[in-house]
């Protein structure tokens, strides 16, 4: 198996499925794990240097910081539904704690943090929302915390890409310290697939192949993208839906595309399928 492939596993005895460190993943700055709880269930996070973004993606939770606490939050019971998320932002040096008002799976996206803005509520009217591409390149996104919201490293995204379209496509990569045409941002994904007996397809490779790794990915894996594109593909019968976490060491998402697939941006790209 692909070391840049993290599967699913039954709950641990806090409830965590997934716990993905910079240690483990061999990078920097990205820290991600899953929380599969019953409800009533509580788990807490000890105040550190990284800065959280907690998202609710599917369930019901009260979430306390040390200066506030936020009861009953969220509405989904599934990603699938495409209703927006619930999420909490916690800063660097603040503690938190999460009860589950119902059975609870919660995204824990880590990065280092500097303490230069305030733990904060982000409700789904605080998040963006676009269509992305055409034809069988399309994709719904919720931006939950961009490059435009504040926070110290971390990016937070979710995708929803219908069966039989491709998604984070045509392929870019985001490995070169070179602002402003590229920042270097390591990155996870974290899938659902619905029926969930489903599968899809990622491969995460460089322009020199010296990285060239195809997945197959199934219902709640993680894939790591150090470095390279990473592009991904659905199949017939089989939707997805994607949490991205990036950070890196400037908090701006500038990436440059493979040059031999940037052409399904343009509109000759819409033309030649409609002409078929």
């Amino acid at each position: 198996m692909s070391k840049l492939l993290s599967r699913h596993h039954s709950p641990d005895g806090q409830g965590r499925t997934h716990s993905i460190t910079p240690a483990s993943a061999g990078w920097q700055h990205v820290g991600f794990e899953v929380y599969e709880l019953a409800a009533s269930q509580r788990i807490e996070f000890a105040a550190s240097e990284d800065e959280l973004c907690l998202v609710l993606v599917a369930g019901i939770a009260t979430i306390s910081t040390p200066h506030a606490r936020y009861p009953r939050i969220g509405e989904r019971m599934s990603p699938f539904e495409r209703k927006k998320p619930w999420a909490v932002y916690v800063t660097r040096g603040d503690s938190c704690c999460v009860v589950a008002e119902t059975p609870l799976e919660l995204a824990v996206c880590r990065a280092p943090g500097k303490g230069s803005t305030q733990s904060r509520l982000i409700r789904p009217q605080d998040i963006g929302a676009e269509a992305r591409g055409r034809g069988n390149n399309r994709r719904f996104v919720h931006n939950i915390l961009p490059d435009t919201a504040l926070a110290d490293s971390l990016l937070v995204v979710e995708v929803f890409t219908e069966e039989g379209c491709t998604s984070s496509y045509p392929s870019h990569k985001h490995d070169t310290d070179n602002v402003p045409d590229e920042t270097y941002l390591e990155e996870t994904y974290y899938h659902r697939i619905n029926p969930p007996q489903g599968f899809c397809f990622q491969r995460v490779y460089t322009d020199d192949r010296s990285l060239d790794e195809s997945m197959a990915v199934y219902d709640k894996d993680v894939v790591m993208a150090p470095r390279g594109y990473h592009p991904v593909a659905t199949l017939a019968g089989y939707d997805n839906y994607y949490l991205n976490v990036m950070a890196g060491p400037v908090r701006k998402w500038l990436f440059s595309w493979e040059a031999d697939h940037q052409w399904i941006n343009t509109e000759s790209y819409a033309h030649t399928k409609s002409s078929q």
